[in-house]
C-alpha cells in the first residue's frame, strides 16, 4: 500500500483542522438559539471564528489536539501490524509539520519526544469484516473532555438510580451537572450501558463515530438520548459553564451485555470541537473517497 503514508497524513491534517459538517450545522444552529447579546452567543461567535480560521490555514482547531485514536473497519488478513508502523510515521511526520501540537508525554518521567508516539500512543482498534474495503475513521481527543469523563455503577443511593433506563438517565444527567461546562463544552456524550470498567469506556467513546444528525435504531435508547439532550440544554449551563441554552450538542448512546453483578453506565464527553473524520482506501492505500 504505497500510498497509505500519504493517505494517512492527510487524514490527520484534515481531522485536526476542519469540524465535519454536521457538527459544523449543529454549532450554527446553537448559535441562532442563543440569546443575543449574551456571554453565551459571544463564546459560540469566537468558536465559529476558530473553525473557520482553522480550516483557511490549515492548523489545529485546538492546541490541544489530543490522544490519537485509530479506528480501522478491514478484511481478514489485512496487515494490522504494517498499517500501525506506518501510522505511527504519519503521527511522527504529522506533529513535525505541526498538524498535530506535541502534547503526548511519557506518564514515568514526564518526557516529551516531541513525536506523539510511544506506548498506547496513538490507539488502535482493529475490526475485520467481510468486505473487502478498508475504512479508517480517526478521532483526535483532547485532555479536558477527557477529564470530565465518568463512569457510574448502578444501584446509586446517592443519586436515588437503579439499574433500569431511568436510573441511567440520572447518573448521566449528573455527568452533566458535574462537568458544568468544564471539557470545552458544549459538548457531546458518548455513553455505553452495561458492560464492563474496560469496554464500557472503549464502547463508549465508539458512539463518536455516529453523526450528530443521525437517531439511535434502538427505540428506547433513541428516547433517552432525546430526552438527555432536552434536559441538559434546559440546565443553563450554556457554552464554557458561561450560562445559555446550549450545554450539549449530541447524546450517543450505546448498549452492552454485563453480568448481573455489575451494571456500568461509562460516560466519555467530547468538547465542541469534535474531530472526527473518516477515509475508505483503495489497493494501493490511497484515499477512495472521504466518510462523513
Amino acid at each position: 500500500m504505497n500510498g497509505l503514508p500519504a493517505s494517512l497524513l492527510e487524514l490527520i491534517r484534515r481531522t485536526s483542522a476542519e469540524i465535519p459538517d454536521d457538527v459544523q450545522r449543529a454549532i450554527l444552529a446553537a448559535l441562532e438559539k442563543e440569546k443575543k447579546n449574551t456571554i453565551a452567543e459571544d463564546a459560540f461567535k469566537i468558536i465559529q471564528k476558530n473553525i473557520e480560521l482553522a480550516k483557511q490555514k490549515s492548523q489545529p482547531i485546538c492546541q490541544d489536539t489530543g490522544s490519537v485514536l485509530f479506528y480501522v473497519d478491514c478484511p481478514p488478513g489485512f496487515d494490522q501490524i504494517g498499517f500501525a508502523e506506518t501510522a505511527r510515521e504519519a503521527v511522527t511526520l504529522a506533529t513535525r509539520k505541526g498538524y498535530l501540537r506535541q502534547n503526548s508525554v511519557d506518564s514515568i518521567t514526564g518526557k516529551n519526544d516531541g513525536t506523539n508516539v510511544g506506548p498506547g500512543a496513538p490507539t488502535f482498534h482493529f475490526h475485520q469484516h467481510r468486505a473487502p474495503a478498508v475504512q479508517v475513521r480517526l478521532i483526535l481527543k483532547g485532555g479536558g473532555c477527557e477529564n470530565v469523563g465518568a463512569q457510574y455503577s448502578l444501584p446509586s443511593e446517592k443519586l436515588h438510580a437503579e439499574r433500569d433506563l431511568d436510573g441511567c438517565r440520572k447518573v448521566i444527567l449528573d455527568a452533566v451537572l458535574q462537568a458544568q461546562g468544564k471539557g470545552c463544552g458544549p459538548g457531546v456524550l458518548g455513553v455505553c450501558i452495561g458492560g464492563d470498567r474496560a469496554t464500557g469506556y472503549e464502547l463508549s467513546k465508539t458512539q463518536f463515530l455516529r453523526r450528530l444528525d443521525d437517531r439511535n435504531p434502538i427505540p428506547e435508547l433513541d428516547q433517552l438520548e432525546q430526552d438527555i439532550l432536552n434536559t441538559a440544554n434546559e440546565l443553563g449551563i450554556g457554552p464554557m459553564g458561561f450560562g445559555g441554552r446550549t450545554t450539549l450538542l449530541g447524546v450517543k448512546i450505546c448498549a452492552a451485555n454485563r453480568v448481573p453483578a455489575s451494571y456500568f453506565v461509562s460516560i466519555s464527553y467530547m468538547c465542541w470541537a469534535y474531530r472526527r473524520m473518516g477515509v475508505t482506501l483503495d489497493a494501493e492505500g490511497r484515499i477512495a473517497n472521504w466518510l462523513g
